[in-house]
């Protein structure tokens, strides 16, 4: 399956990315910490070659803690500066601002030895809905940055002042314009990145319950109250119409409502703390539920 979604403002936050590397020192890119591999954009490589780059594993809580714990040593391997965050808190605000200030820290002392006081500019990147406006709403602690629960919320590029030191600029969200690996594919609509009026709903939601019942058996069967393993996707969403109640006329389960449920529960964390990918050199069997 090769989902093609790439509205025309995509391509022009492509073009004002590109713009404005000239007036940036760092890139700060935003990825969902339930699925750290699909919410990277591989353009981003290519695009941010010459720019320092650190990684933000957004939304930790509703993440595995083990999983993401993985995932920031993966990165320090790669030689990659990573943090796992939580943009509804301010508890790692400190930490974050560090690692950008870190990330710069070259072109910092080059500017102050030629007797330049030299503000930090970073950029903050990520595809669709993976919290950028939150983290510098967090950062800045103010409400500047719009950010919605919605992907394509950021139409433009808007600048804001942390301090005298570092100012973030906040960008539109960008894919790519082909997601041919279904895998990540789907956990890009899993968690929302992808909107869902343009997926079949029902089939969405049959599938997360089918990866969910592999890798968090115990929380998902114990949410909805499901009886058997082993049931097929489209049984499995049945069944939770059956369990809630969300019944049609003559007792035919209401699934687009029960699909509904299904993905705004598990976007909210409401199910299991969730990681949906494991790196590279961990892919064994993933289960999290007893690594949270």
């Amino acid at each position: 399956m090769i989902i093609q979604w790439y509205p025309g403002h995509m391509a022009k936050a492509r073009r004002l990315l590109t713009e404005n590397l000239k007036l940036i020192d760092v890139v700060v890119e935003i990825a969902d910490a339930r699925a750290p591999e699909a919410t990277r954009n591989p353009d981003f490589d290519s695009l941010f070659a010459n720019k320092e780059r650190i990684v933000i594993l957004n939304k930790s809580d509703l993440a595995s803690s083990h999983i993401t714990k993985q995932w920031t040593e993966h990165y320090k391997n790669q030689n990659i500066l990573s943090i796992d965050f939580v943009s509804t808190s301010t508890s790692k605000r400190a930490a974050a601002i560090s690692l950008i200030e870190s990330a710069a820290r070259e072109k910092v002392k080059r500017m102050r030895a030629k007797g330049i006081a030299k503000t930090v500019r970073a950029m903050v990147v990520g595809i669709p809905n993976v919290g950028k406006s939150t983290f510098i709403n967090c950062i800045a602690q103010s409400s500047r940055a719009k950010s919605g629960d919605k992907p394509g919320v950021t139409k433009g590029k808007q600048w804001v002042r942390v301090s005298a030191y570092l100012e973030l600029l906040d960008t539109p969200g960008l894919l790519w314009p082909k997601l041919e690996d279904e895998t990540h594919a789907l956990h890009l609509a899993y968690i929302g990145s992808i909107k869902d009026d343009i997926m079949d709903i029902e089939q969405l939601a049959g599938g997360l319950l089918s990866e969910l019942m592999r890798i968090c058996p115990e929380e998902t069967t114990a949410r909805y109250k499901l009886a058997e393993v082993g049931m097929e996707p489209a049984e499995l969403l049945a069944a939770v119409c059956g369990s809630r109640g969300f019944l049609l006329p003559g007792r035919e389960p209401d699934l687009d409502r029960g699909a509904r449920v299904v993905l705004d529960e598990f976007r909210a964390g409401k199910i299991a703390r969730v990681t949906l990918e494991k790196p590279e050199h961990e892919k064994t069997e993933l289960k999290n539920g007893k690594n949270q």
